[in-house]
C-alpha cells in the first residue's frame, strides 16, 4: 500500500487568525507539523494543502511539498480530496495543521487497521478518546461517538451519546478526535456528494461518510494532543517543546 499524509492548512482560523504561521521554536508551526510528518517515517510522501500563498512558499522554501487549493471549502476531507485526486495513493491520512507534535502512535494504529483489513471491508478509520468529566461530556463543541461490539462507528453527535436512561448501568462516554485515515476511493466518494441532512444538522463531516455507505474504524487512543487553537494554546506549545 502506498501511504501518504495530507496536511490541510487555512491561513484563515476563527479564534486565532494566522495560527499556522506563529512561530514556534524558532519555526512557523505549519512547518514543524510538517517536519515532524515527514520525520515519523510513517508516511511514503508528505504534502501541505492549503489556501494561503505564505505558507505554500513557506513549505516550498525548504523543499517539501505543497499544493494550493483550487476551490473553497467547508471541511478538511473536501480540502484533502480536490488535492489528492490525482495523486497515486491507497491510504490518505489527515495529519492536523496545528499539531506540530503528532502522535505517532495513534497514527500507527489507524495504518495498522488497513493493514490488518485483507477483506477492504474498512473504508475509513478515525480516533477516539474517552471523556469521564460532565462538562465534557455536555460540551456540544465534542463530537462524541459510539461504536459496536467491533469499534465500528455507530453515530456521531454533539449531543450526548448514549443518553443515561438508567443510572445503574455503566456507560463509557468517547470523544471523536478529528484525525482521519482514509481509502482513497472513500475520500473521492465523499467529494463528490453534496452536504448530507444528517451532516447539515449536526456539522459533522464523519455522518456524511456514514450517510453514504461508507464504514468507519474507530480506534481508542489515551493521547491528548497538543493542538493550537489559541494564543494561549501557542504559549503552552513553547513550554511544552523547551521541555
Amino acid at each position: 500500500m502506498k501511504i501518504i499524509a495530507m496536511i490541510p492548512a487555512r491561513y484563515s482560523a476563527s479564534r486565532f487568525p494566522g495560527k499556522l504561521m506563529k512561530d514556534l521554536g524558532g519555526k512557523p508551526v505549519i512547518l514543524r507539523t510538517y517536519q515532524a510528518a515527514l520525520h515519523s517515517n510513517l508516511f511514503d510522501e508528505v504534502y501541505i494543502v492549503t489556501d494561503s500563498d505564505v505558507i505554500f512558499k513557506t513549505i516550498e522554501h525548504v523543499g517539501g511539498k505543497a499544493i494550493m487549493s483550487i476551490k473553497e471549502h467547508e471541511c478538511g476531507s473536501d480540502r484533502i480530496a480536490e488535492a489528492v485526486e490525482n495523486i497515486d495513493a491507497d491510504i490518505v491520512i489527515n495529519v492536523q495543521g496545528d499539531e506540530p507534535f503528532i502522535d505517532e502512535v495513534s497514527l500507527s494504529k489507524l495504518i495498522d487497521v488497513f493493514k490488518k483489513d485483507t477483506k477492504k471491508e474498512v473504508d475509513l478509520a478515525s480516533l477516539k478518546v474517552q471523556i469521564t468529566d460532565k462538562e465534557d461530556i455536555e460540551n456540544p463543541n465534542n463530537v462524541k461517538v459510539i461504536t459496536d461490539v467491533n469499534n465500528m462507528a455507530i453515530y456521531f453527535s454533539r449531543s450526548v451519546i448514549p443518553f443515561h436512561r438508567d443510572q445503574n448501568i455503566d456507560v463509557k462516554y468517547y470523544k471523536h478526535k478529528g484525525v482521519y485515515a482514509f481509502r482513497k476511493q472513500a475520500l473521492i466518494d465523499f467529494y463528490h456528494t453534496p452536504i448530507t441532512p444528517l451532516e447539515a444538522s449536526e456539522k459533522i463531516e464523519a455522518i456524511r461518510y456514514q450517510e453514504i455507505g461508507k464504514k468507519i474504524k474507530m480506534v481508542e487512543t489515551d493521547v491528548e494532543a497538543v493542538g493550537i487553537d489559541t494564543p494561549e494554546d501557542l504559549e503552552k506549545a513553547i513550554k511544552y517543546l523547551n521541555n
